[in-house]
């Protein structure tokens, strides 16, 4: 068996857990080893970190490929890959994205329906759900056992209610997709709504729920996968803001608040060089 596809076949019984798992989003190396350390059973990229990594308002593909490699090869943990929408409106040119994602070491993929167009920002349902076919056939072709995420973005847009959500959901199951994911749910009631209406394992990301809601909570809806998205990045950009505004204004409190390089350090001397 090789690394990836232990790293793979790990990822996909983590699915299976008697608790939902968490899924935090690294943007490189430095903070995918500062996650490994804290304990985290597998981590996932963000293209939302990318972009926010090469001050760009979205990432290129080559970008995010770059990045699926240096997030997977950072730690041992497995990696799940945000591929967006596979940079790609034809769905075997999308699902070409899966497999260029194996092969930079990740153990998942995942990929959405948003077109990246505001002036029609969700694939039609038909064209939808045969782009996740194509990324399903892809998927069962490579040499390790990958774990495909299908994403139903209308929510994010507001282009089509809750029902459509999981009207898209129930078909990406049915395309075969191991995982289904509903970004834009914000209550526990949105949640459970999805998760009762489907048969797979459901990702739920709290960069865009109600902050109050528990890891509990969600595991007593059957909410099998937590992540953030690129809300880490998004956060320690405005931690940087903040302290470059105070150094602008000539005050430097901020410095009191840093983390000891020895934690720092801690976390990076197992991935060090002799």
């Amino acid at each position: 068996m090789t690394d990836q596809t232990a790293r793979a076949t790990r990822f996909r019984a983590l699915h299976d857990g008697p608790e939902p798992f968490l899924l935090p989003n690294p943007w490189d190396a430095g903070t995918a080893r500062l996650l490994a350390s804290l304990g985290f059973d597998a981590l996932a990229t963000t293209s939302l970190g990318v972009a926010n990594q090469a001050g760009r308002t979205r990432a290129a593909r080559q970008d995010v490929l770059g990045n699926c490699r240096v997030i997977s090869a950072a730690t041992p943990l497995p990696v799940n890959a945000d591929l967006e929408n596979g940079f790609a409106d034809d769905p075997a040119e999308a699902a070409k994205m899966i497999a260029d994602a194996c092969a930079c070491g990740v153990a998942g993929a995942s990929i959405e329906d948003a077109t990246g167009d505001r002036r029609r920002p969700i694939y039609d349902f038909g064209l939808a759900v045969e782009r996740v076919r194509a990324a399903v056939e892809v998927t069962r072709g490579l040499p390790v056992p990958l774990v495909l995420t299908a994403r139903a973005e209308n929510l994010l847009y507001d282009a089509g209610g809750l029902d459509d959500t999981i009207r898209r959901l129930h078909a990406f199951e049915e395309a075969g997709a191991d995982v289904l994911y509903a970004p834009g749910l914000r209550t526990l009631d949105e949640m459970r709504a999805v998760v009762s209406s489907v048969g797979r394992p459901v990702n739920v990301v709290m960069g865009f729920a109600d902050p109050a809601i528990t890891l509990e909570q969600l595991a007593e809806i059957g909410v099998r996968r937590v992540s953030i998205g690129g809300a880490l990045s998004r956060y320690a950009l405005g931690a940087f803001l903040d302290a470059a505004k105070q150094m602008r204004d000539g005050r430097f409190g901020f410095v009191a608040d840093v983390p000891p390089m020895g934690e720092l350090l801690r976390a990076f001397r197992p991935y060090s060089t002799p």
